[in-house]
């Protein structure tokens, strides 16, 4: 299980402490949501934030693009140092090109499905993907309650997956806690985003993530 800590729910004022905390209680990616007000009714991270990070941390930098238009912004955030550059399928009208300049950027391209998205809109990219996100909320803000019916559509992708030979893996988002996650991860995901359950736990962010952790243990 990769664990993509979404810095979301971060504390701004010490950004730099708590990524650091996050990469020495063993977090293995950092998932940074960008979001235009458009496309989500929120506002969030730029390419700053990107490079900001990079500075920080040598740990992968997982983009997710809730944005209109989102070519136009690809370059910026490649060279702002993401990892990975996720783009939502209901925003991409030339889904392929947009996956193919991310590669050829030299990140990894990913793919979003929103909860009401079925994963039959997908199913014509999938060779093209290094990541397939399956929003487990309704995008545009932390701490959502998990939504139970997106379950079907992550075993869905897995074996549309296994069908083409894609090593592709499945991600989620939303409403990850140690109670939801070993559902999504029976059903097929094995790259868990989590923000609210992390970086506001009760005991700290390293509590947060054993928590995670143990509760597919």
């Amino acid at each position: 299980m990769i664990l993509s800590t979404s810095i979301l729910s971060a504390d701004f004022a010490h950004l730099g402490d708590e990524i650091h905390a996050v990469e020495q209680a063993g977090g293995d990616w950092i998932h940074i949501d960008v979001m235009d007000g458009h496309f989500v009714p929120n506002l969030t991270m730029g390419p700053f934030i990107v490079d900001t990070c990079r500075r920080i941390s040598s740990l992968p930098l997982d983009v997710h693009l809730m944005v209109d238009n989102p070519d136009r912004m690809i370059d910026w955030f490649a060279e702002a140092g993401a990892s990975t550059l996720s783009v939502q399928i209901e925003a991409c009208p030339n889904i392929y090109r947009t996956l193919e300049k991310i590669r050829s950027l030299g990140c990894r391209p990913g793919i979003v499905l929103s909860p009401g998205t079925p994963a039959a809109a997908i199913s014509q990219v999938l060779h093209l993907v290094d990541l397939v996100l399956v929003m487990t909320v309704n995008p545009g803000y932390s701490g959502q309650a998990f939504i139970p019916s997106t379950l079907p559509k992550i075993n869905q992708i897995r074996q549309m997956l296994a069908e083409i030979q894609s090593q592709a893996l499945i991600e989620v988002d939303g409403g990850i806690t140690s109670q939801t996650l070993p559902l999504v991860y029976q059903a097929g995901a094995r790259v868990i985003v989590a923000a609210t359950s992390i970086f506001k736990h009760p005991a700290g962010i390293a509590a947060g993530i054993a928590e995670l952790r143990e509760s597919v243990a």
